[in-house]
């Protein structure tokens, strides 16, 4: 199968706002867009049947009018609907192993909409083997749901213990697409004899920051060479990891942020600096599965 973007459509304002965001993202990569939407009473297609008795006819629908919204952005750009009779959730996985990246709408930001983000996203996000990009809607004039720009860049979350090939990869690529710096971010919880009775021992904070600005360059170095057209910038933060982390991707285009694949079978399938980011973020969070 050719390459594509696969964006999961339901109808919704937030669906929608993915579908325009991937349809950018698509024509950047020169790649297919997918436009999927599952629902397990899907029928058979029928020929030549009335609207009024086409079972089909809402679902056709939501696909139709997203890709006559697109078509219009994006002549150029090659746009496939696909309907699918079967539970969204499982679809959704399936197109994902097939996809560059998958594309999900999220909810607002509302105390409890920021938790629960619908019982699609975040089992997408936690086992897709590929790329999965929570986008958030904001609301432009007259109650129109706008789309984030590629303004502001993008912002890479990077651990620095173990492999992360794949998210400096999708990271480095992102930027490169978009012609936007990549700013690097580590946050590093400072250890308990870092503190003192009169507040923080400034020799070993010192010491702690040299390290990593040293296994931060490390890890950069090789995709700088990969990526000589991506203007880079690190960060460190002498904080919690998610906190420094949130907060670099104030006013960024896109947070990238790592999932390893293969986690302990009670931990949690995202650590906490994902689940930090698709909670509390307000840009558009990429998740990236790495070994």
């Amino acid at each position: 199968m050719e390459p594509v973007v696969t964006v999961g459509l339901d109808g919704s304002p937030e669906s929608l706002a993915a579908a325009r965001w991937a349809a950018d993202e698509a024509e950047r990569r020169k790649l297919t867009l997918r436009l999927l939407h599952a629902w397990p009473l899907l029928v058979p297609e029928p020929t030549r049947v009335p609207a009024e008795m086409d079972q089909n006819y809402w679902a056709r629908r939501i696909v139709d009018h997203a890709k006559a919204e697109l078509q219009a952005r994006h002549p150029g750009l090659s746009i496939v609907g696909s309907l699918v009779a079967e539970d969204a959730q499982e679809a959704l996985l399936k197109a994902s192993a097939e996809s560059e990246m998958t594309v999900l709408g999220s909810r607002g930001l509302e105390p409890v909409q920021s938790y629960f983000l619908g019982d699609i996203s975040m089992p997408v996000v936690a086992r897709s083997e590929r790329p999965v990009v929570l986008v958030r809607t904001g609301t432009g004039g007259e109650g129109t749901p706008s789309v984030p720009g590629t303004s502001g860049g993008v912002v890479v979350a990077v651990k620095l213990h173990g492999p992360c090939d794949d998210l400096l990869a999708f990271s480095f690529a992102t930027a490169a697409a978009w012609g936007t710096p990549l700013r690097a971010v580590h946050g590093r919880t400072l250890p308990a004899h870092a503190h003192a009775p009169w507040g923080v021992d400034h020799d070993v904070t010192e010491k702690i920051a040299q390290e990593a600005r040293e296994l931060l360059s490390q890890a950069l170095g090789p995709w700088r060479e990969r990526f000589p057209g991506v203007e880079v910038a690190d960060s460190l933060g002498l904080e919690s990891p998610a906190k420094a982390v949130v907060r670099a991707a104030e006013g960024a285009g896109l947070l990238v942020v790592g999932r390893r694949k293969h986690r302990p079978a009670l931990a949690p399938r995202l650590g906490p600096v994902a689940i930090a980011a698709v909670h509390h973020a307000r840009c558009p969070v990429a998740v990236v599965p790495h070994d």
